[in-house]
């Protein structure tokens, strides 16, 4: 899990009340992200299921997307967090989704596509803003947006609720902390640039001189 898409889970979070259970797929923690690719502590109180195709840290339940194991409409939430992509039929997924999810169910996905292959264990897909648009078209209601250049995104995230749509001032809220949070990720990229530039052009006797200056 990257920590741009965990901070994106973390303001819808705080944007929206989620409803329980909340199912996470792909919760599977891979070596070296163990507890900073747990979102649970996000959804502190709410009764909160991990699932995956193999058992390991983070997982509770052996779940598949292609076909979810749990009754129409039972559940509040579900996360698939940088996940889609190693879902081999993702619009059979999505479909799945829908079906298990309470008629006022939120469901957040994000995933990548300007992005190197990555196996966990396979690496099927890259998406569009408009490809996440078409796959939560069944939703009443959804929101996409990316990080990136607009013509070549590398992370496209979206949220869709099943049947029903939100108030104006919550979707206000909403979109507001998505544009602040799109915003903050900007600085932090632009502020990875200038320090990657100082590293390699400026002498490090300098880059010390400047930082005993700021200190002065």
């Amino acid at each position: 899990m990257r920590d741009s898409v965990r901070k994106f889970v973390e303001i819808v979070s705080e944007a929206l009340p989620f409803p329980e259970p909340i199912y996470e797929f792909g919760s599977f923690q891979v070596e070296g992200q163990e507890g900073f690719a747990d979102l649970r502590p996000l959804f502190p109180g709410k009764k909160y299921f991990g699932c995956d195709m193999r058992y390991g840290k983070g997982v509770d339940l052996i779940l598949d997307l292609h076909n979810i194991d749990l009754p129409d409409e039972t559940v509040g939430t579900v996360l698939v967090i940088d996940t889609l992509e190693h879902v081999e039929f993702c619009r059979k997924a999505i479909s799945e989704v829908y079906r298990i999810l309470k008629p006022d169910g939120i469901v957040v996905v994000t995933s990548v596509m300007n992005f190197p292959i990555h196996d966990y264990p396979n690496d099927y897909w890259r998406f569009t803003p408009e490809g996440f648009k078409s796959l939560l078209n069944p939703f009443s209601y959804s929101v996409v947006d990316f990080l990136g250049e607009k013509d070549f995104p590398h992370t496209v995230v979206g949220l869709g609720i099943k049947k029903m749509t939100i108030s104006e001032s919550l979707e206000k809220i909403l979109i507001e902390k998505i544009n602040t949070w799109k915003y903050l990720q900007s600085q932090i990229k632009k502020a990875k640039y200038i320090k990657r530039f100082m590293k390699q052009f400026i002498p490090p006797i300098l880059v010390e001189l400047y930082r005993k200056l700021k200190r002065l």
